[in-house]
């Protein structure tokens, strides 16, 4: 753990409620910029990422470190937004399965891989447009650069799951990418 954070928590635990000043300035930024995408909604991700801070600082003593303090605050984020929207009833995106099944992957890495200022503006329009789980995968893998393994302990789902789950939301972008066009 960075900082020796069990430390930390067991200091927590003892009372020096202040020192949990250290995970907010640390994890603070990147849980709000995950739950920001996941709601699109800065004002509600503030309000998220507070809850999302309240929920680990009062069930601290169930962090039991089998994974990391921030898969477990990733977690509690993800399952926070998705509680969130869940009652607001978002619209989703449907794809027709035939489109699924005539792409290849050359296809998909050529259009995710091209740099020019017209990919990259519709690869962003398709980002808007996927669901907030699929908005969560993309955040964590892409941006935040978390591991499978992490993926899994975060999201709550075997490694297989997060590869399939990778695999077609690859294939959904390029969809969505050729809709712009």
């Amino acid at each position: 753990m960075e900082k020796d954070e069990s430390y930390i928590i067991t200091r927590i635990l003892a009372g020096k409620t202040e020192e949990y000043a250290y995970f907010l300035d640390t994890y603070g930024q990147p849980v709000f910029s995950l739950i920001v995408r996941m709601v699109n909604s800065e004002e509600d991700a503030e309000e998220l990422t507070q809850d999302t801070f309240m929920k680990a600082f009062e069930h601290l003593s169930s962090f039991n470190g089998k994974s990391s303090f921030s898969t477990w605050i990733y977690r509690i984020a993800y399952n926070t937004a998705l509680s969130f929207l869940r009652k607001k009833n978002v619209e989703q995106t449907v794809i027709d399965d035939n489109q699924w099944n005539r792409i290849s992957d050359t296809q998909i890495d050529d259009a995710l891989n091209n740099e020019s200022e017209e990919q990259i503006e519709k690869l962003q329009q398709a980002l808007t447009k996927l669901t907030a789980e699929e908005r969560a995968l993309v955040t964590l893998f892409y941006e935040e650069e978390h591991s499978i393994q992490e993926l899994a302990q975060i999201l709550n789902l075997n490694e297989g799951n997060i590869k399939v789950k990778l695999h077609r939301l690859r294939k959904k972008l390029y969809v969505l990418m050729q809709k712009e066009d």
